[in-house]
């Protein structure tokens, strides 16, 4: 059932397409495809101007449909395992960028914030915004003792609007999903899900300021990434107080290269960045675009925007690690092995059959170059594959794939030559010795140093116990298991299958005995030929039974 409200939203949405030529995407749903004919006497097919490749077309649609879209877009742009490589290219261009909305509506949100005027709090604040998005828009400010702040402002309603569009993609998602022939391939709703998910995390700017916190601190000293501070005593869930960095934007290369930064170094650097991020803090800023990037004099990195972070489980590092070395060494077959051993393909699948698919992908990568090969690619060319073997890749591998395209695209823009395998290679051969080994064993041994500490002073006693029991006979040995259980059943159901076919079997001598003796005067004839025939009768029935029930 679709709400008024959304209805409306929709014709909307609908003129939209059609003012950017997509009416065959209208008249592709079910219900529209018997009329599909009247698309060549309708006067927008023969007088539209717009005749620009069909993925720019859909790039137009969404910006002009409004900022959340523009979102979903840039989201939707991430999942080339799903999309065309030229829509996926197309979408990622899209902008961010929506008109402010007045300065003096940021201060009255700021001030309902902190519950007192602005003025008690901040020496100044700008009302002019420094920049606009579609979710927040950012203001400089400064405080009491002088320091210079930036203030992240929620938009007005921003909640109520997102919900209404979020709720109309998932109806549209559901009609694709039931209508359209790729819908099914493409899993519009899953789709969806994801981006509600990713978006809603974005509206709470306390949960943005501590992902900042935490990569702040594994870089605290780092000469390679600089992470500005959060004032946590003016920080709410709808206003983020930052310290305000200065450096040069990473896209402005010329004027990167008048400041006399080597080129090769900031290449080299985002790449042991990235790599450092997730494998030795398991915790990477998923959002590096170069709008929120910069470098300072130095070379060194800052970065901004902490809404989107990744994580990886310890499993998955571990078989990512493992997956790009046996790729780098051209062991396809130990690639193969891996995505099942890892469950990210079902263990039914052939190890050779899929091995001979990861090879067909990977052999013209080598073709080329190292310095052209591209780790994000053949991540996308590889879930490409692995879906056809009923792959589903994890959210936070696509997350991952996204940010090393970035910082790919990012490196190579910056310095053209850089060999990223290179860079990368010493990197996973370092973490890979220090999961496995002499290195690996100290490692988790002193972790798990204050727990065994703690348990340490009880050893004695426990085993004195346990010599004690043994000695005894008080010991006992306790195994429980499906398949134990379902064996020791089994056990009792054939003891009393064989107890009913003995029964059975005494049961029918002995009226057998009867009948032939009975009459020899032991018994009188009619007594012995009743108790023969029902003894006989009743050993007959519990031999059978014993017979069908161990057969069963």
């Amino acid at each position: 059932m679709i709400h008024p409200s959304q209805a409306i939203r929709l014709i909307h949405i609908n003129l939209v397409l059609l003012r950017h030529g997509l009416d065959e995407v209208i008249l592709a749903t079910h219900l529209f495809r018997p009329i599909r004919f009247l698309i060549y006497l309708s006067p927008w097919f023969w007088f539209r101007k717009d005749r620009s490749p069909y993925p720019v077309r859909i790039r137009r649609t969404l910006e002009d449909l409004g900022p959340i879209f523009v979102k979903f877009g840039q989201i939707l742009s991430t999942r080339r395992d799903l999309l065309p490589d030229d829509l996926a290219n197309e979408l990622a261009k899209l902008q961010d960028r929506v008109p402010p909305f007045p300065g003096e509506k940021a201060r009255a949100i700021i001030e309902k914030a902190y519950g007192r005027p602005i003025d008690e709090l901040l020496e100044a604040f700008d009302e002019q915004p420094l920049a606009s998005a579609s979710i927040a828009q950012v203001h400089t400010a400064q405080l009491k003792d002088g320091k210079k702040v930036v203030v992240k402002v929620l938009r007005p309603l921003i909640e109520k609007t997102i919900r209404r569009d979020v709720d109309l993609l998932y109806t549209i998602a559901r009609l694709a999903e039931k209508y359209w022939k790729e819908g099914r391939r493409l899993r519009p709703v899953e789709v969806v899900q994801e981006y509600e998910k990713t978006i809603f995390d974005e509206l709470d700017l306390m949960r943005e300021a501590a992902n900042a916190s935490q990569l702040r601190r594994n870089f605290i000293n780092s000469d390679a990434l600089y992470v500005p501070e959060v004032y946590w005593d003016l920080t709410r869930q709808n206003v983020l107080v930052m310290e305000r960095i200065s450096g040069t934007p990473v896209g402005d290369i010329d004027a990167l290269r008048q400041q006399g930064i080597s080129m090769k170094l900031l290449g080299e650097r985002g790449v042991e960045i990235f790599f450092t991020q997730v494998f030795k803090y398991n915790f990477f800023h998923a959002d590096m675009h170069p709008g929120n990037i910069f470098v300072e004099p130095n070379g060194r990195y800052i970065a901004v925007d902490f809404g989107i972070m990744g994580t990886l489980t310890e499993e998955d590092k571990r078989y990512l690690a493992e997956n790009l070395l046996a790729f780098f060494n051209r062991d396809y077959k130990r690639v193969a092995q891996l995505h099942i051993q890892s469950g990210w393909v079902p263990e039914v699948t052939r190890v050779e059959e899929f091995e001979s698919a990861i090879r067909t992908v990977s052999e013209p990568i080598f073709e080329k170059p190292l310095s052209e090969i591209s780790f994000g690619h053949f991540l996308l060319r590889l879930f490409q594959t692995a879906r056809r073997f009923d792959m589903e890749v994890q959210p936070q591998l696509v997350l991952l794939q996204k940010t090393l395209l970035n910082i790919e695209g990012l490196g190579r823009q910056l310095y053209p030559q850089l060999d990223l395998w290179t860079t990368a290679k010493p990197f996973l051969e370092r973490w890979m010795s220090e999961q496995i080994g002499r290195r690996a064993f100290v490692g988790k041994l002193k972790q798990n140093l204050p727990e065994i500490a703690e348990h340490l002073p009880d050893l004695p006693k426990k085993l004195n116990k346990i010599i004690d029991d043994a000695a005894s006979g008080r010991i006992e040995l306790k195994w429980k298991s499906d398949e134990l259980d379902m064996l020791r059943k089994q056990l009792r159901q054939n003891h009393r299958n064989t107890i009913t076919t003995i029964a059975g079997g005494a049961m029918l001598l002995s009226g057998s005995l009867l009948l032939v003796f009975g009459s020899g005067g032991l018994l009188p004839i009619t007594l012995a030929t009743v108790l023969g025939t029902g003894l006989g009768a009743g050993g007959g029935f519990l031999l059978i039974k014993g017979w069908f029930d161990t057969a069963d």
